[in-house]
């Protein structure tokens, strides 16, 4: 069986306030660092379609049947999980009324819900007060792989020399948790999973102003992980996916902390020549290339 169109979900943008709409290329382009082969035209994750039209869609597939939830708290997570797994595409709009009318609520748990998602980053609003689904500038994922590479390697040897017997537990607890989640094939629950075995490593070097960095981080990266995953489990590599995190543990374990902060670099490489790849199969067939 072949494999899935992924999602079209890059195109060229404009870079203003205003809310995203296609333009022609004006042709600037744009260097992948340590990649000298891959040159990409600048480049947004957005989407141009109606406000909350792929809320109401996915709504109308995946709630059908189901009993009505209310509250603020419902909104937050059926916004929070469509956003991760981009039925809610980076840039689509957010009207604020209209959601309050698919929810059957009022205004005010629906705005509850989107401060909440603006402050884990995934949801922004413009200056004209338009509230969309966070975009993600492609020129921007060196700088986010360069802060996720430094926090990463910081927190995985803090775990090393600073762990107890109970957070090395539960950094192995999570694990599992992963790799069950990798075996159901389910790429929002391994994305989740995956982000609760990280964050059980920054707990377990117990420094709270990493900790609240790293997981706003990881937060913002979920979005890439989601289609990095899909990219992965479609290749030759699938096999690995689920032995990605052994040396990390591994390092914790021995309280080796340059073996740990080693295995946490290779980790985060890992995931950017994996999502590279991604890009080059898929993005670069949707752009020009300079």
């Amino acid at each position: 069986m072949g494999r899935a169109a992924a999602p079209a979900i890059f195109a060229v943008t404009s870079k203003t306030g205003a809310a995203a709409r296609p333009i022609a290329t004006q042709g600037r382009s744009y260097r992948v660092p340590g990649q000298p082969g891959m040159i990409i035209t600048r480049a947004r994750l957005y989407d141009t379609g109606e406000p909350n039209r792929d809320l109401m869609m996915a709504k109308d597939t995946d709630t059908e049947g189901a009993p009505r939830r209310h509250g603020g708290r419902y909104i937050y997570e059926e916004l929070r999980k469509q956003i991760l797994t981009l039925k809610l595409k980076p840039g689509v709009q957010l009207d604020e009324v209209s959601l309050a009318a698919q929810f059957g609520l009022s205004r005010s748990p629906v705005r509850d819900a989107l401060a909440r998602l603006i402050t884990e980053g995934l949801v922004v609003i413009l200056p004209n007060r338009t509230t969309l689904v966070t975009p993600f500038e492609i020129e921007e994922f060196p700088n986010y792989i360069s802060a996720l590479d430094l926090i990463q390697r910081a927190v995985t040897r803090l775990a090393a020399t600073q762990h107890r017997d109970e957070d090395l537990a539960a950094i192995r607890k999570a694990d599992a948790a992963y790799l069950k989640a990798v075996t159901s094939g389910d790429f929002q629950a391994m994305s989740e999973r995956n982000k609760a075995f990280h964050m059980a490593i920054a707990q377990a070097g117990r420094n709270p102003y990493f900790i609240n960095y790293y997981e706003r981080l990881l937060g913002e990266g979920q979005r890439l992980l989601h289609l990095h995953f899909d990219h992965v489990v479609s290749s030759a590599s699938a096999h690995r996916l689920g032995r990605d995190h052994d040396e990390i543990i591994e390092a914790i374990a021995a309280r080796d902390a340059d073996a740990a902060e080693a295995a946490a670099h290779e980790h985060t490489m890992l995931f950017q020549r994996r999502f590279l790849d991604y890009m080059q199969q898929n993005l670069t067939a949707r752009m020009s290339i300079a």
